[in-house]
């Protein structure tokens, strides 16, 4: 039986929205293992003048829970 945990997210970027998933996922995946999947639940972004300065998303990451995990005492 697999145990799925979701952690909402949101992440940034200067370059466009999908750097900001890419560069979310990549930091996120340094401290949460077994993620699985990825729903974009957001995007947006900060305008200055007439330019886009700053992409945001907002993300739902799902991991698995690891069932055979022993736990440290």
């Amino acid at each position: 039986m697999d145990v799925e945990k979701h952690l909402l997210i949101t992440g940034s970027s200067n370059v466009s929205w999908k750097d900001a998933i890419v560069k979310t996922i990549n930091e996120t995946s340094k401290t949460i293992d077994y993620i699985s999947s990825v729903k974009i639940l957001d995007q947006r972004a900060k305008i200055d003048g007439n330019k886009i300065s700053e992409y945001f998303v907002d993300l739902d990451l799902t991991f698995l829970i690891d069932l055979n995990r022993k736990e440290d005492k």
